[in-house]
This record gives C-alpha cells, structure tokens and sequence, in this order.
C-alpha cells in the first residue's frame, strides 16, 4: 500500500518540478552584460506608473500592466505584440520582482504568438536589480 501512495507523489512532485521550471530567467549580471553590449533587445516592464517613474531600463516599452490579471492588465500588453511579433530580438520581463506578474505577461505573451525561446523574466524584477547606475528615473511627476 505504501508503494502505491509513494508512486502518484512522486510523479506528482516531478510534474510540479517541470512546470515550475517552464520560464526562461535572465539573471541580473547576465541582462547586465546584454544592456552593456549593446545586445538587440525588447524590454517589456510592466511596473506601475509610479514604479516607472521610479526606476526603469532605457528604451523600455511602458505597459503599466502588472500584475497582468485581469482584461485590462491584459489589454495593456496587447498594445506592444505587434511588435514584439514582428521582431527578432529576445523580450525581458520586467516586473516588480520577478514572480507572478512577469510569469502572467509571459504566458500571455506566448499565447499571443511570441516564440516562447525569445522570452525571459528578469530574475527578481527591478526591486533585485543590484546595478542601479543602468536604470533611468523620470524626474517630473
């Protein structure tokens, strides 16, 4: 009997394993290295207004769309697709801190036809972003 109660756990804990390693992730020195190399890539951030204003990448698409839940979260990612379709270039994610919310813009996004290999979250968001000399602040509120 325990045999048959160890077997659906531990294919149930390595089922939880997959999915839970299903996104790809750009650790901060790496995307570091992609912003200093002048590497072709779109940033999508999806940070609040005031989050933005606070801290954000050069050339990053605004979205305003954390935490990507609802229609309208959703509606607000819609508008950059396009684009992001139409390009080659990788996407980073870019959320509060890397978890629910960019995890939310990248299975949308890939349900809208981005090619999930050119995808990935910025390993804890902006709030673990350790190189803050990169980052641009808009100074009118």
């Amino acid at each position: 009997m325990k045999r048959l109660l160890i077997y659906p756990a531990l294919s149930l804990a390595l089922v939880s394993t997959a999915i839970a390693a299903s996104y790809n992730y750009v650790e901060p020195a790496d995307f570091k290295k992609w912003l200093e190399s002048s590497k072709p890539v779109k940033i999508v951030d999806i940070q609040l207004p005031a989050d933005f204003r606070k801290h954000h990448f050069k050339n990053s698409l605004e979205t305003n769309a954390f935490p990507v839940k609802s229609a309208d979260d959703k509606k607000k990612l819609d508008d950059v697709v396009p684009q992001l379709v139409a390009g080659q270039e990788d996407i980073v994610i870019v959320c509060p801190r890397g978890g629910g919310g960019a995890k939310n813009t990248y299975d949308h996004l890939k349900g809208k036809g981005v090619a999930e290999k050119r995808l990935f979250i910025l390993e804890d968001g902006m709030q673990g972003w350790p190189f803050k000399q990169l980052t641009l602040a808009d100074t009118k509120q």
